[in-house]
């Protein structure tokens, strides 16, 4: 799979450098000096192509024509949105991906800019704070179609409500389904009539939602304490 990243920054230098990790074919458009130098530093140098990622020649020039995506990672929202519009109206792209920097224009990120998918950084980590509060210490394995289901892993504390209730009988909706438990370093494929024990680690397929509930009744009804309420 081919990837034209347009914009060499931080953000763009880090997705090359994983994209190619996993074996794809990449290419990052960049024309500032200063960028290029450290892109030279961290990337393969066929991996470079130096021009105006805003330009569409330069775009063209850079193999655009074969992309299977297009990654608009500039620092101005204009460029991202113009890029996408360009590399699907243009170059026929299938998949378009832009970065936004300021949230206040998320709402143009959208079909009618041809924008796939729009990646809200600030939207982002305040979701990844609010899962992280909400969940205590259940960790997010895997996000699957497009964060809608996620592979969840938690272990169940000591006093959690589910100890010793059979697993048809929790009552757990039907979008959260228990994959696995790991106890005593031993995967068990869970069945109607199996209980969780203390310190099982239980790994779930569920939506955000059901993740809250099933975080519920997995954890002790207690919170983290602050230093000062320990005192």
């Amino acid at each position: 799979m081919f990837v034209l990243i347009a914009g060499g920054g931080r953000t763009g230098a880090q997705l090359a450098a994983l994209l190619l990790s996993e074996n794809y074919k990449v290419r990052i458009v960049e024309n500032r000096p200063e960028i290029l130098a450290h892109l030279h530093q961290e990337l393969p140098t066929e991996s470079i192509y130096e021009g105006n990622p805003s330009d569409p020649d330069v775009l063209d020039a850079a193999g655009i024509r074969q992309a299977h995506a297009v990654a608009a990672t500039t620092t101005d929202d204009a460029t991202n949105l113009s890029l996408c519009f360009i590399a699907r109206k243009m170059f026929g792209v299938p998949r378009t991906i832009a970065r936004i920097n300021n949230p206040r224009n998320a709402w143009l990120f959208n079909e009618k800019f041809h924008v796939d998918v729009a990646l809200n950084q600030a939207n982002v980590l305040a979701h990844l704070i609010q899962e992280e509060m909400s969940l205590g210490d259940m960790m997010t394995l895997l996000k699957i179609r497009r964060g809608r289901y996620s592979l969840v892993e938690e272990k169940v504390e000591k006093g959690a409500k589910a100890i010793g209730v059979e697993l048809r009988n929790l009552g757990l909706p039907d979008e959260c389904i228990i994959a696995a438990i790991i106890r005593d370093g031993q995967v068990t494929l869970p069945r109607g009539t199996t209980t969780f024990q203390e310190w099982d680690e239980v790994l779930a397929i569920t939506t955000p939602e059901s993740a809250r509930q099933l975080a519920e009744l997995l954890s002790a009804e207690t919170h983290p304490e602050r230093d000062e309420e320990k005192r």
